[in-house]
């Protein structure tokens, strides 16, 4: 990574070993208390065992963006953006009831087996997933405090850690809270602001560039390429989760539908659908035994109605956006050209 050259898969290989050696450390410490704990030891190191690392990539890019050079302490600050994206995740699974995970049993799925002989069974699993959760996301600001960048620069950098908390729970209470409500494009796109597209690109950019000590119009170019691209991944993310091929998306097809989650897809397919059609969608939605038959009765009412192709245009249009805003900032050209195909690997994907 010495070159300027953005080369993804060694990126991915240095953020990989760091997480790996910091997690298992960690995992270490925490089963030495107890055997019993054991079995949600190997779930810290299960929740960091994939990924595409991409929040790591846009924290690392908002540092090399401002012109600091290739830093491993960066890097180690880069992968805790990882750390948090793990909690999140195993607190999304617990909340949504998923059974898969990049094609393995969820965290709480998982510890079902360490719990097993109790007659409440299922929330004790539930509750050490949360557990889980919550020590993935504390060890996240250990990974950034320990990083071995100058204390000044974490400094600069702390406050943002608040905001993308506080803005992350924001949009997970507000999924919760539409969940079964009337389906509404504005009010989807608002939850996957909140929820997925601030921490998932812009407050790592915005983190990176603290580090650095971006200027103010970098902070908000930063902002005006994070934010659409941020909603045009987790846009991509609800298309997958309905139409994409398990095999490559590791998550069970039919969870957003069984969840009657408040997606775009299914909020632009309500705002289009006849009365006849919303019927047919009311008898099928929020089912736990919907069959593979009326999920594809879903996907045939979407597809005639052609809502993903509205979907897809919104992607479309966000990712144009996005780097609309990165051509104005008149970056070096090595950051220009990782955060534009950092753009493309986030929107155009199969997984």
């Amino acid at each position: 990574m010495a070159s300027e050259r953005w080369e993804w898969a060694a990126f991915k290989a240095r953020v990989d070993a760091v997480l790996r050696q910091f997690v298992a450390r960690e995992a270490d410490e925490f089963a030495a208390f107890d055997p019993m704990l054991g079995t949600v030891a190997e779930r810290l190191e299960a929740a960091v065992a994939d990924g595409k690392r991409l929040r790591a990539a846009f924290c690392y890019w908002g540092w090399r963006a401002v012109g600091q050079p290739d830093s491993d302490a960066l890097v180690r600050a880069a992968a805790s953006m990882e750390l948090v994206h793990a909690a999140a995740v195993v607190h999304d699974d617990l909340i949504d009831d998923s059974p898969l995970r990049h094609g393995r049993p969820t965290t709480h799925v998982a510890l079902r087996g360490a719990v097993a002989a109790r007659p409440d069974a299922d929330t004790a699993a539930r509750s050490l997933a949360m557990l889980v959760g919550d020590l993935l996301m504390a060890l996240a600001g250990q990974l950034f405090a320990t990083s071995g960048l100058p204390a000044a620069y974490l400094t600069r950098a702390r406050p943002l850690w608040a905001v993308m908390a506080r803005e992350l729970i924001a949009g997970e209470c507000l999924e919760i809270l539409r969940t079964g409500s009337g389906p509404d494009t504005e009010a989807s796109l608002k939850v996957i602001r909140y929820k997925t597209a601030k921490y998932t690109v812009e407050q790592p950019l915005l983190i990176g560039g603290a580090l650095a000590g971006a200027g103010t119009r970098l902070r908000e170019g930063y902002s005006a390429y994070g934010l659409p691209l941020g909603e045009a991944f987790q846009l991509r993310d609800d298309l997958l989760g309905l139409f994409g091929d398990p095999a490559h998306t590791g998550k069970a097809n039919a969870d957003d539908v069984r969840g009657r989650r408040p997606t775009a897809l299914l909020a632009e397919t309500w705002r289009l659908a006849d009365d006849s059609e919303r019927d047919l969608l009311n008898s099928l939605l929020g089912r736990d035994d919907l069959d593979g038959d009326g999920l594809d009765t879903v996907r045939d009412v979407m597809r005639r109605l052609r809502a993903p192709d509205r979907v897809e245009d919104m992607i479309r249009a966000r990712v144009e956006e996005a780097l609309g805003a990165l051509h104005e900032l008149d970056l070096p050209a090595h950051a220009a050209a990782g955060l534009t195909a950092l753009a493309h690997s986030a929107a155009v994907r199969l997984s």
